[in-house]
């Protein structure tokens, strides 16, 4: 989203493992990515907290602090901002830098603001010597780390070779290149600003296909690749939809060291604002999948109630675990475990703070109101304090003693998805750390399960265990083991989702569901499941439909389309033949190859009793015995690359049977072999 707001930013430690400090003059360890964390030199965990800057007269008070391009007057006000928040007390060790294109832009021109077609590069070099790198340096003396972000926005839709691209690519290459910048430690690059759509394989502009990320990964990636002829400072990546879309960074991530990717977050997205459950689940679809193998840093996020008109962000403080955003962000952020983030909040608003509240018969302010923002993150933000040991890392640090699966010894997972890996090493210390994207895996039934990047990929029904090796920085080295049970319709509380559209509940015990007001529960597939070699799908039912329940099934991703609808009544048994589906009142027969959403539908307020949902291909609807009555193993790996034919790699670990989706007609390797592509796939 485009803003014309105040700014403000303000970053918290996640981790009860190290956290830094930030004085003047401090020594800050040079930072790397290892694993899914940021680390410093003698291998603490990191997490930065810290506030955001931009350089205009516009987003410096509104014009009223100083204008005409006046370097000093700039300078002057920011530095002081800097000062002047330390002081107040807040506990940051980073900025979030902003090249305005106040700066680089052309004066008088009528284009786009924000970016590329007002850009003068002979301004952006002048500039970029006499203010951008000038602050940096300072925020430096004052013990922050730097994240720098290019002038402006992205437009509402990119396209690899695109001017957009060719801008950033200019920049990037300027940036890069500065002795000042080059592989300087406490100074990162966030390489762009809330992308939204890019045109995929098919032709089409969007965000939710893994076409259009593939092709987002050959965007950014040439970006990296530019910045990385010149320097290894630490990258962070965006995603799409302003920032809020990342799962297909799981199938096909950025390559390279030091890579992280920055996310937005705002009451509203990741289906915040509608308590925890919804909020951990949306988190879990489009963030955890790069969190299990990388960092992240939440470069904007604030809210307050609105009637205070300081924060993009409207909502309340909250409950951890109930309702409101606030303290639902710390809790899921502090569980992740790797995520730096910050406030976005005027910076000179944070200078103002006290911390005193409000005398008796006063009202709150934005910046005493425990429900905003400022009043309870300047309070984590203390909390989270510890004391840095410059001294290195302990023996008993990086000693490990432990290996602890935190999923349990026994997990279910729905086939065609994934789900998260968590793996604990547990250190002499007493400390913990998530270690599932550099552990080793020894599977005994890899064509039912794959675990890739810290996930685990549940290719076909059935049960696997899995041997889980990992050598500790000290050299000792541990083992763990985990049983998978591998199923397309689990009836279990961590997979089943009663409020995928209102508010429901789901007792797994009994298998009673209630759902919300006309609300639906059921399973979710984010990259289709594939039906196709099934002729039925059964649900046995286990007492009378009271509510009006149906029974749906959705093609499309996206809960917003036409079903196939199969009213319940009172049999005790729906059949569904999956060759023969139609969505409902039409004559448009449905697609069982990818099948996205699955579940019951009802006015609410009554139980159904799930007692048993399976596939088949037997005439008589029975249930089949195993795996292997449908599925043959498959002695070809399930998870692949895919090349041109000219040999440039355009996905990373696909699964096999979308390894083609949305590619254009031509020629490719698979794995390894040529595959021709022909028609709409």
């Amino acid at each position: 989203m485009k803003k014309i707001l105040v700014w403000c930013v303000v970053l918290m430690i996640f981790m009860p493992i190290t956290h830094l400090l930030a004085w003047e003059g401090m020594p800050m360890p040079k930072l790397h990515v290892e694993g899914r964390y940021l680390k410093d030199s003698t291998g603490h965990v990191v997490n930065l907290h810290g506030f955001a800057q931009t350089y205009s007269p516009w987003f410096n008070e509104q014009n009223t602090q100083w204008n005409n391009y006046d370097v000093q007057a700039c300078l002057n006000y920011n530095q002081q901002i800097i000062d002047d928040i330390l002081t107040a007390g807040w506990e940051m060790n980073f900025v979030r830098l902003h090249m305005d294109p106040y700066w680089s832009n052309t004066p008088g021109c009528s284009g786009r603001y924000e970016g590329e077609e007002c850009f003068s590069e002979t301004r952006f070099v002048k500039y970029l010597d006499e203010v951008f790198v000038p602050m940096a340096e300072y925020a430096v003396t004052k013990g922050l780390y730097v994240v720098m972000r290019p002038p402006g926005v992205c437009p509402d839709s990119i396209e690899v070779g695109g001017v957009y691209q060719e801008y950033l690519l200019k920049v990037w290459d300027i940036v890069a290149q500065h002795p000042k910048l080059k592989d300087n430690p406490n100074i990162m690059f966030e390489l762009a600003n809330e992308p939204i759509k890019i045109l995929g394989p098919d032709g089409t502009y969007g965000s939710g296909t893994q076409g259009h990320f593939d092709n987002l990964k050959t965007y950014f990636q040439a970006i990296v690749d530019t910045i990385r002829a010149s320097t290894d400072n630490i990258l962070w990546i965006p995603g799409l939809g302003w920032q809020s879309q990342y799962s297909g960074y799981a199938i096909n991530p950025i390559e390279g060291e030091n890579i992280g990717y920055a996310v937005h977050v705002y009451p509203g997205w990741f289906n915040s604002g509608n308590g925890y459950e919804p909020f951990q689940r949306g988190w879990n679809e489009q963030v955890q999948p790069v969190a299990d193998f990388a960092p992240i840093m939440v470069t904007e996020m604030d809210w307050a109630p609105e009637k205070y008109e300081s924060s993009w962000g409207k909502d309340i403080t909250g409950t951890a675990g109930g309702e409101g955003f606030g303290a639902n962000f710390k809790k899921i952020t502090d569980e992740c475990g790797n995520v730096s983030w910050l406030l976005f909040t005027d910076p000179n608003l944070l200078t103002d703070f006290t911390g005193i509240a409000p005398a008796a018969g006063e009202e709150y302010t934005f910046l005493n109101d425990p429900e905003a923002c400022p009043w309870p993150i300047y309070q984590w933000f203390k909390d989270y304090k510890q004391e840095y040991n410059l001294e290195g890392a302990s023996e008993d640090y990086l000693t490990l003693t432990d290996l602890i699966v935190e999923n349990g010894e026994a997990l279910s997972v729905m086939t065609s998805s994934s789900t998260s890996l968590t793996v604990n090493a547990v250190f002499a210390d007493g400390h913990t750390e998530n270690i599932s994207s550099l552990a080793e895996y020894t599977i005994d039934k890899p064509e039912i399960i794959q675990v890739l990047r810290g996930r685990i990929h549940a290719l076909k029904d059935g049960e696997a265990n899995i041997v889980i090796s990992y050598t500790g920085p000290g050299g000792n080295k541990m083992q763990a083991t985990v049983q998978v049970n591998a199923s397309t319709f689990p009836l279990t509380n961590e997979v089943f989702n009663p409020d995928i559209w209102e508010d429901g509940s789901f007792d797994e015990t009994s298998g009673t569901l209630i759902t919300g007001q006309y609300g639906f529960g059921g399973w979710y597939y984010s990259n289709g499941v594939d039906l196709s070699n099934y002729k039925y799908l059964v649900v046995k039912l286990g007492n009378t439909n009271a509510c009006g329940f149906s029974f749906r099934l959705y093609d499309e991703n996206s809960y917003w389309t036409t079903p196939g609808i199969y009213d319940v009544g009172n049999e005790d048994q729906v059949v569904v033949s999956l060759d023969n589906m139609y969505k409902d009142g039409t004559t448009t027969k449905m697609d069982p190859s990818h099948i996205y959403y699955v579940g019951f539908w009802s006015t609410g307020g009554c139980p159904l009793i799930i007692d048993d949902i399976y596939l088949t291909n037997d005439e008589n609807y029975a249930k089949p015995t195993g795996i292997y009555d449908l599925f043959p193993v498959d002695s070809e790996p399930e998870f692949v690359d895919v090349y041109t034919i000219t040999g440039a790699r355009i996905r990373s670990q696909v699964k096999r049977s979308q390894a083609t989706k949305g590619l254009k007609d031509g020629i490719y390797i698979v794995g390894r072999k040529k595959v021709v592509v022909v028609g709409n796939n």
